[in-house]
């Protein structure tokens, strides 16, 4: 299927302010960018770099006043995630070596904190993508999910003392558990077609049966078109925005996810 996607973020910048975006998808297995629109207003120079999980960043410096960042992507995706029970855990000693840093703690998914529990959700489940699906359904159990409940980035710990949470928090309970099984887990951000209401969102993606696959808890349907923006260990890695020296305000955030027939 084919997406159109949007993204307008606008700004009041009190100085000239540096910051990093991270606002382009990437064509890859899952998914093929036949068109992109990236706009500044005013207009800056932009350096592009790909950090160290394949994500494409920009590094701008913004004038102090009104300033504006515009995106689009016409976009080639799958219309459902794919599922997989029964495929099997891969053992640490046999993963490929990009999926390790996946398998340790980060600054928000303290998977070390998780072992027991993670153990007592599977006993009994095969090994592997069968787990995941047990740690989903705790997560779907234990938590509400409530867009727009949580403004401050909180830790796994933290969300598992909750009873409702944000995508986010909720993706990071889900990797943290996951890891706990010395199953690799990352975060990724971007958008979802049919998403109420209407943001940017979070899932994660576990390793298993030699390939990632995607667990969302927040959606009980695995259909609608998913386009990933960044991948990372927890939220610290794909922020879509970070701006260094005074704080600026966030004035408005508007995104917009539409079925196309063609990429024209």
């Amino acid at each position: 299927m084919w997406l159109h996607a949007s993204c307008v973020l606008d700004f009041n910048i009190p100085v000239a302010t540096p910051f990093l975006l991270m606002l382009r998808p990437r064509s890859g297995r899952q998914q093929w960018v036949a068109r992109e629109q990236y706009e500044f207003s005013p207009s800056v120079m932009a350096v592009e770099f790909t950090d160290p999980f394949g994500n494409l960043c920009q590094r701008v410096v913004a004038p102090a006043g009104p300033f504006s960042v515009y995106t689009s992507v016409n976009i080639e995706c799958a219309d459902a995630f794919d599922v997989a029970q029964g495929a099997p855990f891969v053992e640490v000693q046999n993963l490929p070596e990009d999926t390790l840093p996946f398998l340790l703690p980060s600054r928000f998914c303290e998977s070390d904190r998780f072992i027991q529990l993670a153990q007592s959700l599977v006993v009994g489940v095969a090994p592997g993508y069968d787990q995941c699906t047990a740690i989903i359904d705790y997560i779907r159990q234990t938590l509400r999910y409530s867009p727009g409940s949580g403004q401050e980035i909180i830790s796994a710990c933290e969300v598992n003392e909750k009873s409702e949470a944000v995508c986010r928090d909720m993706a990071h309970l889900g990797i943290a558990c996951c890891r706990a099984l010395s199953i690799p887990a990352r975060m990724v951000v971007g958008y979802l077609e049919g998403l109420e209401p209407m943001d940017l969102h979070a899932w994660f993606e576990a390793y298993v049966g030699g390939r990632w696959y995607a667990f969302d808890p927040t959606q009980t349907s695995r259909y609608g078109g998913r386009v990933t923006i960044a991948y990372g260990r927890d939220a610290a890695d794909v922020a879509i925005y970070s701006q260094f020296g005074d704080p600026v305000d966030l004035m408005r955030m508007d995104i917009r996810v539409e079925r196309m027939l063609s990429p024209l």
